[in-house]
Protein backbone atom coordinates (compact mmCIF):
# COMPACT_ATOMS: atom_id res chain seq x y z
CA UNK A 1 0.00 0.00 0.00
CA UNK A 2 1.50 3.29 -0.94
CA UNK A 3 1.46 6.22 1.27
CA UNK A 4 -1.02 9.24 0.35
CA UNK A 5 1.87 11.52 -0.40
CA UNK A 6 3.10 9.60 -3.39
CA UNK A 7 0.15 9.81 -5.31
CA UNK A 8 1.46 12.74 -7.17
CA UNK A 9 -0.47 15.52 -9.10
CA UNK A 10 -3.73 14.56 -7.98
CA UNK A 11 -7.21 15.29 -9.99
CA UNK A 12 -10.78 14.62 -8.08
CA UNK A 13 -13.77 13.99 -10.10
CA UNK A 14 -16.94 14.08 -8.52
CA UNK A 15 -20.40 14.00 -8.75
CA UNK A 16 -21.52 16.89 -6.37
CA UNK A 17 -20.30 19.59 -3.99
CA UNK A 18 -19.47 18.02 -0.91
CA UNK A 19 -18.24 14.30 -2.47
CA UNK A 20 -14.88 15.67 -2.33
CA UNK A 21 -14.88 16.65 1.08
CA UNK A 22 -16.06 13.25 2.74
CA UNK A 23 -13.96 11.27 0.64
CA UNK A 24 -10.47 12.67 -0.10
CA UNK A 25 -10.37 15.82 1.76
CA UNK A 26 -6.93 14.50 3.38
CA UNK A 27 -5.71 13.18 0.66
CA UNK A 28 -5.90 16.64 -1.31
CA UNK A 29 -4.34 18.09 1.61
CA UNK A 30 -1.06 15.69 1.99
CA UNK A 31 -0.35 16.17 -1.53
CA UNK A 32 -1.14 19.96 -1.50
CA UNK A 33 1.71 19.84 1.49
CA UNK A 34 3.82 17.13 -0.69
CA UNK A 35 4.03 20.88 -3.56
CA UNK A 36 2.03 18.67 -6.34
CA UNK A 37 -1.05 20.28 -7.91
CA UNK A 38 -4.23 19.59 -6.64
CA UNK A 39 -7.39 20.15 -9.09
CA UNK A 40 -11.49 19.09 -8.69
CA UNK A 41 -13.97 18.42 -11.23
CA UNK A 42 -17.48 18.61 -10.22
CA UNK A 43 -20.38 17.02 -12.32
CA UNK A 44 -23.37 19.34 -10.65
CA UNK A 45 -24.42 22.25 -8.07
CA UNK A 46 -26.26 19.47 -6.76
CA UNK A 47 -29.18 21.70 -6.82
CA UNK A 48 -31.68 18.81 -6.18
CA UNK A 49 -29.88 17.90 -3.01
CA UNK A 50 -32.36 19.22 -0.48
CA UNK A 51 -31.82 18.20 3.52
CA UNK A 52 -33.93 20.60 4.18
CA UNK A 53 -37.10 21.94 1.79
CA UNK A 54 -38.03 24.61 4.33
CA UNK A 55 -34.49 26.17 5.13
CA UNK A 56 -32.82 24.73 1.54
CA UNK A 57 -35.55 24.72 -0.80
CA UNK A 58 -34.33 22.59 -4.10
CA UNK A 59 -33.79 24.48 -6.95
CA UNK A 60 -31.61 27.56 -8.10
CA UNK A 61 -31.50 28.71 -4.71
CA UNK A 62 -30.06 25.33 -3.62
CA UNK A 63 -27.40 26.03 -6.44
CA UNK A 64 -26.42 29.33 -5.75
CA UNK A 65 -26.29 27.97 -1.49
CA UNK A 66 -24.05 24.81 -2.62
CA UNK A 67 -21.92 26.40 -4.90
CA UNK A 68 -21.12 29.61 -2.11
CA UNK A 69 -20.54 26.27 0.08
CA UNK A 70 -18.20 24.34 -2.01
CA UNK A 71 -15.60 27.63 -2.48
CA UNK A 72 -15.60 28.17 0.94
CA UNK A 73 -14.89 24.56 1.71
CA UNK A 74 -12.14 24.09 -0.90
CA UNK A 75 -10.41 27.63 0.29
CA UNK A 76 -10.15 25.83 3.90
CA UNK A 77 -8.56 23.12 2.10
CA UNK A 78 -6.10 25.21 0.05
CA UNK A 79 -7.65 23.82 -3.15
CA UNK A 80 -7.54 26.47 -5.99
CA UNK A 81 -8.27 24.47 -9.20
CA UNK A 82 -12.18 23.76 -9.59
CA UNK A 83 -14.53 23.23 -12.51
CA UNK A 84 -18.09 22.79 -12.46
CA UNK A 85 -19.11 20.40 -15.00
CA UNK A 86 -22.81 22.24 -14.76
CA UNK A 87 -24.83 19.19 -15.66
CA UNK A 88 -28.11 18.73 -13.81
CA UNK A 89 -28.46 17.26 -10.56
CA UNK A 90 -29.57 13.68 -11.30
CA UNK A 91 -28.86 13.92 -15.03
CA UNK A 92 -25.38 12.63 -15.38
CA UNK A 93 -27.14 9.35 -16.43
CA UNK A 94 -28.48 11.07 -19.82
CA UNK A 95 -25.65 13.04 -20.89
CA UNK A 96 -23.79 11.27 -23.72
CA UNK A 97 -21.41 9.37 -22.58
CA UNK A 98 -19.01 11.22 -25.41
CA UNK A 99 -19.58 14.24 -24.15
CA UNK A 100 -19.33 13.71 -20.34
CA UNK A 101 -15.69 11.67 -21.41
CA UNK A 102 -14.17 14.63 -23.57
CA UNK A 103 -15.03 16.90 -20.74
CA UNK A 104 -12.95 15.41 -18.21
CA UNK A 105 -10.21 13.98 -20.93
CA UNK A 106 -10.11 18.09 -21.22
CA UNK A 107 -8.63 18.46 -17.28
CA UNK A 108 -6.85 15.37 -17.65
CA UNK A 109 -4.43 16.73 -20.34
CA UNK A 110 -5.08 20.18 -18.67
CA UNK A 111 -4.00 18.97 -15.38
CA UNK A 112 -1.45 16.12 -16.08
CA UNK A 113 -2.67 13.86 -12.92
CA UNK A 114 -0.64 10.73 -11.66
CA UNK A 115 -4.10 9.97 -9.97
CA UNK A 116 -7.08 10.30 -10.22
CA UNK A 117 -9.81 10.07 -7.42
CA UNK A 118 -13.21 9.51 -8.27
CA UNK A 119 -15.89 6.98 -7.42
CA UNK A 120 -16.08 3.08 -8.60
CA UNK A 121 -18.17 1.75 -10.68
CA UNK A 122 -20.76 1.61 -7.78
CA UNK A 123 -20.93 5.28 -7.07
CA UNK A 124 -20.17 4.43 -3.16
CA UNK A 125 -24.06 4.97 -2.80
CA UNK A 126 -25.43 3.28 -6.04
CA UNK A 127 -25.91 7.29 -6.97
CA UNK A 128 -26.69 7.00 -11.15
CA UNK A 129 -24.59 10.42 -11.00
CA UNK A 130 -21.64 9.08 -9.42
CA UNK A 131 -21.93 6.22 -11.15
CA UNK A 132 -21.87 8.18 -14.76
CA UNK A 133 -18.88 10.41 -13.42
CA UNK A 134 -17.04 7.07 -12.95
CA UNK A 135 -17.68 5.72 -16.10
CA UNK A 136 -16.20 8.94 -17.94
CA UNK A 137 -13.00 8.51 -15.57
CA UNK A 138 -12.03 5.27 -17.40
CA UNK A 139 -13.24 6.35 -20.48
CA UNK A 140 -11.52 9.03 -20.35
CA UNK A 141 -8.33 7.73 -19.18
CA UNK A 142 -8.80 4.85 -21.62
CA UNK A 143 -8.85 7.74 -24.58
CA UNK A 144 -5.92 8.93 -23.34
CA UNK A 145 -3.91 6.71 -23.39
CA UNK A 146 -4.55 6.25 -27.12
CA UNK A 147 -3.83 9.18 -27.77
CA UNK A 148 -0.35 8.81 -26.81
CA UNK A 149 -0.90 10.42 -23.44
CA UNK A 150 0.34 8.87 -20.07
CA UNK A 151 -2.48 7.84 -18.76
CA UNK A 152 -3.36 8.33 -14.55
CA UNK A 153 -3.88 6.09 -12.14
CA UNK A 154 -7.46 6.08 -11.24
CA UNK A 155 -8.29 5.33 -7.51
CA UNK A 156 -11.88 4.51 -6.00
CA UNK A 157 -13.46 5.59 -3.02
CA UNK A 158 -14.34 3.03 -0.68
CA UNK A 159 -14.32 2.12 3.07
CA UNK A 160 -12.55 -0.90 5.46
CA UNK A 161 -14.66 -3.81 6.72
CA UNK A 162 -14.11 -2.08 10.43
CA UNK A 163 -15.28 1.15 9.44
CA UNK A 164 -18.31 0.04 7.78
CA UNK A 165 -18.85 -2.14 11.17
CA UNK A 166 -18.90 0.75 13.36
CA UNK A 167 -20.64 3.09 11.32
CA UNK A 168 -22.53 1.70 8.63
CA UNK A 169 -26.06 1.06 11.14
CA UNK A 170 -26.39 4.87 11.83
CA UNK A 171 -25.29 6.12 8.24
CA UNK A 172 -28.45 3.93 7.21
CA UNK A 173 -30.30 5.86 9.61
CA UNK A 174 -29.69 8.77 8.04
CA UNK A 175 -30.24 7.11 4.22
CA UNK A 176 -26.26 8.05 3.23
CA UNK A 177 -26.51 4.78 0.96
CA UNK A 178 -29.66 4.89 -0.64
CA UNK A 179 -30.56 1.34 0.11
CA UNK A 180 -27.00 0.22 -2.12
CA UNK A 181 -24.32 -1.60 -0.92
CA UNK A 182 -21.42 0.39 0.14
CA UNK A 183 -17.99 -0.67 -1.09
CA UNK A 184 -16.00 -2.48 0.90
CA UNK A 185 -12.32 -2.96 0.59
CA UNK A 186 -9.94 -4.88 3.43
CA UNK A 187 -6.65 -2.49 4.47
CA UNK A 188 -4.32 -4.52 3.09
CA UNK A 189 -5.56 -4.34 -0.28
CA UNK A 190 -5.94 -0.50 -0.57
CA UNK A 191 -3.96 1.56 -2.55
CA UNK A 192 -4.13 4.85 -0.31
CA UNK A 193 -5.69 4.69 3.31
CA UNK A 194 -5.35 7.65 5.53
CA UNK A 195 -6.03 8.07 8.73
CA UNK A 196 -6.00 11.43 9.89
CA UNK A 197 -3.94 13.53 12.11
CA UNK A 198 -5.89 15.59 14.74
CA UNK A 199 -5.09 18.80 12.73
CA UNK A 200 -5.76 17.04 9.31
CA UNK A 201 -9.12 15.79 11.19
CA UNK A 202 -10.19 19.40 12.10
CA UNK A 203 -9.73 21.11 9.19
CA UNK A 204 -11.38 18.51 7.40
CA UNK A 205 -14.28 18.95 9.53
CA UNK A 206 -13.96 22.81 9.43
CA UNK A 207 -14.21 22.41 5.47
CA UNK A 208 -17.22 20.43 5.86
CA UNK A 209 -18.78 22.35 7.98
CA UNK A 210 -18.77 25.37 5.65
CA UNK A 211 -21.23 22.88 3.33
CA UNK A 212 -23.64 22.67 6.11
CA UNK A 213 -26.78 22.00 4.15
CA UNK A 214 -25.43 18.60 3.33
CA UNK A 215 -23.85 17.70 6.48
CA UNK A 216 -26.41 19.34 8.88
CA UNK A 217 -28.39 15.75 9.55
CA UNK A 218 -25.34 13.84 10.19
CA UNK A 219 -24.30 16.47 12.45
CA UNK A 220 -27.77 16.03 14.43
CA UNK A 221 -27.30 12.65 14.50
CA UNK A 222 -23.48 11.99 16.00
CA UNK A 223 -23.28 15.46 17.38
CA UNK A 224 -20.02 17.12 16.54
CA UNK A 225 -17.24 15.20 18.77
CA UNK A 226 -18.62 11.94 17.08
CA UNK A 227 -18.82 13.16 13.35
CA UNK A 228 -15.31 14.10 13.62
CA UNK A 229 -14.39 10.39 14.62
CA UNK A 230 -16.58 8.84 11.89
CA UNK A 231 -14.78 10.81 9.35
CA UNK A 232 -11.29 10.76 10.30
CA UNK A 233 -10.47 8.34 7.68
CA UNK A 234 -9.92 7.57 3.99
CA UNK A 235 -9.84 4.82 1.57
CA UNK A 236 -8.99 4.32 -1.81
CA UNK A 237 -8.75 0.97 -3.89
Amino acid sequence: MTEPWTLGHVLGVWGHPDDEGYLSAAHMMRALDAGCRVACVTATRGELGSTDPERWPAGESLARVRTAEMEAALAVLGVQDHTWLDYPDGGCAQVDPAEGTSRVLEHIVRTRPDTILTFGPDGMTGHSDHQAVSRWVDLAVAEHAAQGGVAPRVLHATNTPEWLGRWRARLDEANVYMGAEPPCTPLNEQVSHIELTDAERDRKVEAMLCQISQIQPLLDLFGKDTFQEAFSEESFQ
